[in-house]
């Protein structure tokens, strides 16, 4: 069984890098940038700025930060306006002129959050070169044990319809499917209940 701990700000590198691999294929993320070339160079860029932004909840990384899962608390789903304006030069820099698709697809996943209190899970990934070891089960399940020590439920959505049944297996059921606006990709919601399988 995979041991995970928490990120520490040494780890921004590696694991914007190893996310920026996960999700090369992402259809979220190969909306915001179409092209591959392009999407290579941002990702790792965009995944780093989530790192930061991501520090008021939890982090979860293993040993070698191969795998991850980022989670955002009860009441902080969405980032505060000011935080956002805080960080816009990083953010045009990383986004470019695909700034409009990411605003677009961020509103839509937001216009989805539950109104009930929930644990975010915002971003698991796990390096293309060492998937299928169970190391995204076991970033989940280490945060899923907080969010039920929080008695509080845990709320994601995806883009990758083959990861419903793996989340579905981690005890989130689905609540919800729909599509980001002007051609954008789908997307199904789930939520787990405290105490979840």
């Amino acid at each position: 069984m995979a041991v995970m701990r928490d990120a520490v700000d040494g780890d921004r590198v590696a694991v914007a890098r190893m996310l920026g691999r996960a999700f090369a294929d992402d259809p979220a993320m190969s909306y915001i940038f179409p092209d591959a070339a392009d999407r290579a160079k941002r990702l790792p860029r965009l995944f780093a700025l989530l790192f930061d932004s991501d520090a008021v909840g939890m982090r979860l990384v293993s040993q070698g930060a191969d795998a991850g899962s980022f989670w955002r608390p009860p009441g902080q789903a969405q980032v505060p306006t000011m935080a956002f304006v805080r960080r816009l030069i990083p953010v045009l820099h990383t986004l470019g002129a695909s700034l409009p698709r990411a605003m677009r697809l961020g509103d839509a996943v937001e216009a989805h959050f539950p109104a009930e209190p929930f644990w975010y899970l915002h971003i698991a990934g796990v390096d293309p070169a060492r998937q299928g070891r169970g190391l995204g089960g076991a970033s989940i399940r280490a945060g899923l044990a907080r969010c039920d020590a929080d008695g509080v439920p845990a709320y994601l959505e995806t883009a990758t319809e083959s990861n419903v049944g793996l989340y579905a297996r981690l005890g989130f059921e689905l609540t919800g499917q729909w599509s980001v606006p002007k051609g954008g990709p789908r997307f199904w919601s789930m939520m787990r209940p405290v105490g979840g399988k």
